[in-house]
């Protein structure tokens, strides 16, 4: 398995938190993507990426339709793209995605956050250079299948020749450049695979050792951010626990 894999597998367990929270967070990207691209999959890669997404993540059909019906509401609220990066307790760094109407009520939730732990907010980019910000993408394995093949068509979109497979699944995740999202979307589609999954991420690059009380205390920090509405995804560079 690639580092990107393991990373992800170990530390998606708190990454979305609960259901209901995550429905309204895929529910704001998709007031992005359609606002940006229009309410029609079909016309809209990214809102289709979107839609992929909330289905892996048993949204309803009855909500993914609403929400979208909602984006094109005149009163609906515009979201931006803020991320908020800092170190947290025991020099961790951490890495805040949010979607806001408000950024001023995110940064003061986000700044209260990070002083109750003792931790110290930076200027936005000051810790990007401590994640890989990679495209993810995520297709049902077809039959007879040369992923090496696969890879070299897509090697223009910056591609990585690793990749993992999920033997359970059937499925293949593969990582690119995010500049090629679009491009790498609709050569996986134009090949006929079902992509189950589309995303960004951003893969910590110089993980920190910690130990189990340290460990407990970012958990809690983590868990404490992901409680706002605001707040996408955060991500640190603490070593995922061997458990």
């Amino acid at each position: 398995m690639g580092r990107a894999f393991e990373y992800r597998k170990a530390a998606k367990l708190k990454r979305w938190g609960h259901m209901a929270k995550t429905f309204t967070k895929i529910g704001k990207q998709i007031a992005i993507a359609v606002k940006a691209g229009g309410p029609d999959p079909d016309m809209n890669p990214t809102l289709r990426a979107i839609i992929a997404n909330a289905k892996r993540e048993n949204m309803p059909k009855d909500n993914i339709e609403r929400a979208i019906k909602n984006a094109m509401g005149k009163d609906h609220a515009d979201y931006k793209e803020v991320t908020y990066e800092g170190y947290g307790p025991h020099g961790i760094a951490v890495f805040v995605e949010t979607l806001t109407d408000n950024t001023t009520r995110t940064v003061g939730d986000v700044r209260s956050v990070f002083n109750k732990f003792n931790g110290n907010l930076g200027t936005q980019g000051s810790l990007s250079f401590l994640f890989d910000h990679k495209a993810v993408f995520t297709f049902k394995k077809k039959d007879g299948l040369d992923m090496d093949e696969l890879i070299l068509d897509l090697i223009d979109y910056g591609v990585e020749d690793e990749f993992d497979e999920d033997e359970e699944t059937g499925e293949v995740t593969i990582y690119g450049e995010p500049t090629s999202f679009s491009e790498i979307q609709k050569h996986l589609e134009s090949e006929g695979f079902e992509v189950t999954g589309a995303e960004f991420t951003r893969i910590p690059n110089d993980l920190k050792d910690v130990n189990d009380e340290e460990r407990a205390t970012i958990d809690k920090m983590v868990e404490r951010l992901e409680e706002f509405d605001d707040v996408q995804t955060v991500y640190t560079n603490m070593k995922p626990s061997a458990e």
